[in-house]
């Protein structure tokens, strides 16, 4: 797939319903071989849509027609290029904690949760937020209610809990950690939401408060490096979780069997959400998606599928 191809895609499966502004900039950008031509100089994976957008916002173009994007753009091209070259898609999107969630609660604790590719460790706090599912009463941790409240469509037999988790530890491993004290790292992923999803954005300053009120700990390096060492930091009365969403998308055949063959041997459980070839499901291929024409993760516990789930964490829909 070439990176006009890429961006057409981009649009048509994820953009498209979700965001009008970055699908007319997919559109335009794999229309433009001036801008084409600029991306294929970077390393293949700089050129992704989502960091040329992010990085575009972050150098500040504002959200608007192709027109205005493709000129700023231009004219600013060496630091949205910088941009692009130092950072990464790291978004920290705690909505999926709602897709996490009724596999967690099912699990004994309290719970030592172990992130892999957690960014600046956001996800790590589903005890500490509020959730609705669908037109269920509000679900708040014991604290009560949370400032970030999460909102869940769902279909088929979904466990909805009826407490949050308890969590004893909480730990995460990153290639490059994000530092929830840090306000440019965090204004990064604040350039990470897209333009139109202004809830996200609040929800995502709200969770940034509650994880700097308790940092978590984050390991630097490689997760298949790293996920043994830290586990067995876990405490032994909980149960360890190592958990991820959106991330094994990112590694290679190889090096995903690597990563599943070592969480199953450790004394713990591993909840999945991540790409749909990630996981496989006894009895047969995974049912058909909600919606064909659109991107699915597929939430998965102990490397079996269980659900299909909304990127963002917006809608869960269990198999029968």
């Amino acid at each position: 797939m070439d990176t006009a191809q890429w961006y057409t895609r981009f649009g048509q499966l994820e953009a498209r319903g979700e965001s009008a502004c970055y699908q007319q900039w997919c559109e335009g950008v794999a229309a433009d071989a001036e801008l084409i031509a600029l991306l294929d100089e970077l390393p293949e994976p700089k050129r992704q849509p989502n960091l040329l957008f992010a990085a575009a916002r972050y150098a500040g173009v504002a959200p608007g027609g192709y027109p205005g994007f493709r000129s700023t753009v231009l004219a600013s091209w060496p630091q949205v290029r910088t941009i692009m070259l130092t950072h990464r898609t790291q978004t920290n999107e705690v909505g999926r904690c709602a897709a996490l969630l009724p596999l967690l609660a099912g699990l004994p604790g309290p719970l030592a949760l172990l992130e892999v590719g957690t960014s600046a460790g956001l996800c790590l706090y589903p005890d500490k937020y509020s959730y609705r599912y669908a037109d269920q009463p509000v679900l708040d941790p014991p604290g009560g209610p949370s400032a970030v409240v999460i909102g869940c469509a769902i279909t088929g037999p979904v466990p909805v809990p009826s407490a949050v988790p308890e969590v004893s530890w909480r730990a995460g491993i990153d290639l490059h950690p994000l530092d929830v004290t840090d306000a440019s790292q965090m204004r990064w992923l604040d350039a990470l939401v897209w333009p139109e999803h202004d809830a996200r954005r609040r929800r995502l300053a709200a969770a940034t408060e509650v994880a700097r009120s308790d940092p978590p700990r984050i390991v630097a390096g490689d997760l298949n490096d790293k996920v043994a060492g830290v586990a067995a930091q876990a405490p032994a009365d909980a149960t360890l979780v190592v958990f991820h969403s959106s991330v094994l998308g990112y590694l290679d055949e190889a090096d995903r069997a690597r990563f599943a063959a070592t969480v199953g041997g450790l004394p713990g459980h591993w909840v999945s959400n991540d790409v749909p070839d990630v996981l496989a499901r006894d009895g047969g291929p995974l049912p058909p998606t909600p919606d064909p024409g659109r991107m699915w993760n597929v939430l998965g516990l102990d490397g079996q599928a269980v659900a299909y789930s909304a990127p963002h964490g917006q809608s869960l829909h269990w198999f029968g």
